[in-house]
């Protein structure tokens, strides 16, 4: 993203206020998502490279493709990456471990969304693992010397390395602790925790506001000009990428902070009857609309430039 900014919580959102309901306004989902890459180093072919170039041995290495530009491969590595981007578009960070924060109104359409993608990852994995053996035959050809029939696993090996998991479990709360260390070391654990928590927090809130800011941002970049001779280019997406905020900003607001509450009506506001073609064709309603969207910026939480 370019001109990263960390944008700060209000004050008045502090989590001492609002975190006895986040434990029951959200929870803790992990996806672990694992495939074969089809991709070797050759070190023979490495080797090769760097003393005709009469080099340091190391500096150059050569990677394969073990089965070229296999369709089915590719259209699971797509899956692959769809599905990790519509998990991270859905949830907060939470923790360092891969755990994101799931809001319980978010919980439905996540869980359908990802439930689907699993089911396409499975499909695609079926269709991949029935081409296999005819794409190592087709392979040879093209790699030439460097195709080694070692490289490749069996079915049934590379079958295991392919995985789509979901695991979901509750948010811990600061008085979940119950362990026998004496209340002066339960209470500094317990201290430790909620400063973890509100970091945490704090940090999620902060995705959500962070992502506002870069929808809006770009949103105004792309519709600053005044005529059509000057037209900057952009996609129909311009303005779902905004009004998706809409939805994200009521469902994230796992505390019912009032700042988000708000921000999500003014956007609505901004926004209502704002359509791609319409900001294309009329000069005036385009102008109005970045009017808008930049008042709106200007009432985002204060930024840490």
């Amino acid at each position: 993203m370019n001109n990263v900014h960390q944008l700060t919580a209000a004050s008045s959102d502090t989590l001492h206020t609002d975190a006895p309901t986040l434990g029951s306004s959200a929870m803790l989902v992990e996806v672990n998502i694992s495939s074969w890459a089809g991709r070797k180093k050759d070190k023979r072919a490495s080797t090769k490279v760097t003393e005709d170039a009469q080099a340091k041995k190391g500096v150059a290495n050569v990677y394969k493709q073990l089965l070229g530009d296999c369709d089915e491969l590719s259209a699971l590595r797509g899956c692959v990456t769809s599905a990790r981007n519509m998990h991270s578009n859905m949830t907060m960070p939470w923790s360092n471990s891969g755990l994101r924060l799931l809001p319980t109104a978010q919980y439905f359409n996540y869980s359908e969304a990802m439930s689907q993608m699993q089911n396409e990852f499975e499909a695609l994995k079926t269709k991949f693992i029935n081409s296999y053996n005819d794409e190592v035959i087709n392979v040879q050809l093209k790699l030439g010397s460097l195709f080694s029939r070692d490289d490749y696993p069996t079915v049934e090996s590379l079958n295991s390395k392919f995985a789509f998991r979901m695991n979901y479990m509750p948010l811990p709360d600061v008085g979940d602790f119950r362990v026998d260390v004496g209340n002066d070391a339960l209470l500094e654990i317990k201290q430790k925790y909620e400063d973890f928590y509100s970091k945490q927090y704090n940090t999620a809130m902060n995705d959500v506001w962070t992502r506002l800011h870069k929808a809006l941002t770009n949103m105004s970049e792309r519709l600053d000009y005044g005529s059509k001779e000057d037209k900057k280019v952009f996609r129909d997406t311009l303005v779902g990428n905004v009004t998706d905020m809409i939805e994200l900003l009521r469902v994230c607001n796992v505390t019912q902070s009032t700042q988000m509450s708000n921000m999500a009506n003014k956007l609505e506001d901004a926004m209502s009857g704002v359509t791609a073609d319409a900001l294309r064709e009329d000069d005036t309603f385009r102008a109005e609309t970045k009017a808008a969207v930049d008042a709106v910026m200007k009432s985002l939480p204060s930024l840490d430039i």
